[in-house]
């Protein structure tokens, strides 16, 4: 008697379990910026930039380009890149916050706009301009905690986190690739 009871209990315990799994979504469709939109973007997080490379390298970036110098070549003045594509497993409270964010060559975030998020919260956190706007003018060597170095939201700590450590890692990648070591004291 014993041993159909525990069998039963068996198969009921994996029925239940299997139930009780979600099926993934499958992936929506890739939404891809117009040309047009894109260059606007580019333009707001680097305002002093007169024109853009294609995107390109390893990690993948824009190259923002300021006045030609007096040889006719365009000079760089800093990089543009998606936090999405620099730091693909960063999720906030519900999935990925896609930013667009421009660094100077000394390491100070230009500008940066968040194009996407599918947080419950995010028209009082990350959507405001405040929340960018305290990022503008920010060297990558200073602190990014949040409640500290970055102002917290009541009911959004995570995506807020989540938010700053993108920016932050994402610009610290650029800048390890790109720029200059800073100087020794």
């Amino acid at each position: 008697m014993r041993l159909p009871l525990t069998l039963c209990t068996c198969v009921l315990g994996v029925a239940m379990l299997t139930a009780q799994t979600p099926t993934p979504a499958p992936p929506g469709p890739k939404v891809k910026a117009s040309p047009g939109k894109l260059q606007e973007q580019l333009a707001k997080v680097f305002p002093d930039a007169q024109s853009f490379s294609p995107k390109q390298g390893d990690p993948p970036h824009f190259v923002a380009f300021g006045p030609a110098a007096p040889t006719g070549k365009a000079t760089p003045i800093g990089f543009v890149y998606w936090t999405t594509e620099l730091e693909p497993l960063e999720r906030g409270y519900d999935g990925p916050i896609k930013m667009l964010v421009g660094l100077d060559r000394r390491g100070i975030i230009t500008n940066l706009i968040v194009a996407e998020h599918h947080e419950p919260y995010g028209n009082f956190s990350v959507e405001t301009p405040a929340f960018a706007a305290q990022f503008k003018g920010k060297s990558i060597r200073e602190g990014f905690k949040v409640g500290i170095d970055v102002d917290a939201v009541t009911r959004a700590t995570i995506t807020v986190t989540s938010a700053a450590r993108a920016i932050k890692n994402a610009s610290r990648r650029i800048a390890r690739q790109y720029l200059p070591a800073p100087e020794k004291p």
